[in-house]
């Protein structure tokens, strides 16, 4: 399934967040130029046949008090990469777990994972954790925590592509 012009301009509207009221989906439906019901059946489509991975919010960590994160990197044999990325991503405290190419010599490390937690001993102690779960301690790795975060947000995909290019519907 391929999603039409309307499903992107949906998406678009939906990129940055439902409004704060009674019927979100008739101010997101108005702003799009369809139905309630339309907004709700293409979502249901949306999400059944893969396009949107899932629907939740984007939370400001520094805001609950999750005021350390850092991001894990390991050099991990390509046979293992997969089994092992798994294995990371199933821990409930992983936010982010993927595969990078190296870049080597600079840069030996292919498998990433962001981490949160409320100060930088429990994000280490998470960091423990995941070594010990996938047996990683023998692993080249590295930690590297935020030293400043200058943006957070959801991923607003349109906004690489190139405004001449866009479909306009």
């Amino acid at each position: 399934m391929t999603a039409d012009a309307t499903d992107k301009r949906l998406l678009r509207a939906l990129a940055g967040g439902l409004p704060l009221n009674a019927r979100p989906y008739a101010a997101v439906a108005a702003g799009v130029g369809i139905s309630e019901e339309e907004v709700l059946a293409r979502l249901a489509r949306l999400t059944a046949s893969g396009i949107i991975g899932r629907f939740g919010v984007v939370v400001r960590h520094h805001e609950l008090g999750y005021n350390a994160n850092a991001m894990a990197v390991w050099d991990v044999p390509d046979g293992a990469i997969a089994e092992i990325g798994r294995k990371i991503s199933a821990l409930p405290f992983v936010n982010l777990c993927y595969q990078r190419p190296r870049r080597l010599p600079e840069w030996p490390y292919n498998l990433f994972c962001m981490v949160h937690g409320r100060d930088r001993e429990t994000v280490r102690q998470q960091i423990g954790e995941i070594n010990r779960a996938c047996a990683l301690f023998s692993l080249p790795q590295a930690v590297l925590f935020s030293a400043r975060r200058f943006k957070q947000r959801g991923a607003i995909y349109d906004a690489a592509v190139p405004e001449k290019e866009r479909e306009v519907a």
